[in-house]
């Protein structure tokens, strides 16, 4: 499966394009006059293939883009094959799509998660995550587990505390709160993560009750991440057994978005999600 492309990629990618358009030129026509293969144009617009720094500049020779300040600034986007990433010690552990992933969240400014079986990753307590890695992949060995295990807890650092926070709205089933992953002693643990996490500025977690029956997210769970620069690089993602899903066309962004939208509506409020949360790990005492 070819991999997807990262957010700077596309980003760089689709401001070439902008400026691309805005001189006029036809995506074959700009690769001609730089010798380069026709379709070479339409894989850097689209994140599939990166750029290097003279090449950036070459196209925007041609583009006669003048201004200091944006070439330095695409320029910077297309040095990110050189970029020292938190994630790189673990890459002998981490698949294809689960890099791809990371790499899309670390550039997120927010992200609207609904789950129907788990805890978020951002939200799992070493022991939850641990228990979950071996139940979903049996075959890792101990010191891989470990290691993944390591990988989500640099993630949730990486996202929640640093200096501009990912803002995460989830949405969880109830379902999650019922489901005995790995014991009482993991469950009051995790409830008491997910209790302390709504008291950051930059969490808010809902439950979605039983009570409220048939509901908009009976599909399965899904992730939209929006980033900082314009909406049409935000992506819907869906995760699978043997494959993932990013959709980015508006049709899509946009049903997911509403989607999101009924789920909140439906779900109780924070306070009384609040509740039920505390209520859960009281039960587990």
């Amino acid at each position: 499966m070819a991999a997807v492309p990262t957010m700077r990629r596309r980003m760089l990618g689709a401001e070439l394009r902008k400026i691309r358009e805005r001189c006029g030129l036809k995506a074959e026509d700009a690769a001609a006059e730089l010798s380069w293969h026709p379709s070479k144009i339409s894989r850097i617009e689209t994140g599939r293939s990166g750029l290097r720094v003279h090449e950036v500049g070459a196209l925007l020779d041609l583009y006669k883009v003048r201004d200091e300040e944006t070439r330095t600034g695409l320029e910077a986007l297309a040095r990110e094959g050189k970029r020292r990433v938190w994630w790189q010690p673990y890459n002998d552990v981490l698949t294809p799509r689960y890099l791809d992933y990371i790499n899309f969240e670390a550039e997120a400014s927010a992200a609207r998660s609904f789950e129907t079986t788990l805890v978020p990753g951002l939200l799992q307590t070493p022991d939850y995550a641990r228990t979950v890695i071996r139940s979903l992949k049996p075959e890792r060995k101990a010191d891989e587990v470990n290691a993944l295990v390591e990988v989500r807890l640099a993630r949730q650092n990486a996202a929640l505390n640093r200096e501009d926070p990912l803002q995460l709205w989830a949405i969880l089933d109830e379902s999650v709160l019922h489901r005995p992953v790995g014991g009482a002693p993991t469950a009051v643990k995790q409830f008491k993560r997910l209790l302390d996490a709504t008291d950051l500025p930059n969490v808010t977690l809902q439950i979605l009750p039983f009570a409220a029956g048939a509901h908009a997210g009976m599909l399965g769970p899904f992730v939209i991440l929006e980033f900082p620069v314009q909406a049409d690089l935000d992506v819907v993602y869906s995760e699978g057994l043997a494959s993932s899903v990013y959709l980015e066309r508006d049709a899509d962004r946009t049903a997911y978005g509403r989607t999101f939208d009924r789920l909140r509506a439906a779900a109780l409020d924070v306070e009384p999600s609040r509740d039920m949360l505390a209520r859960r790990m009281r039960e587990q005492t």
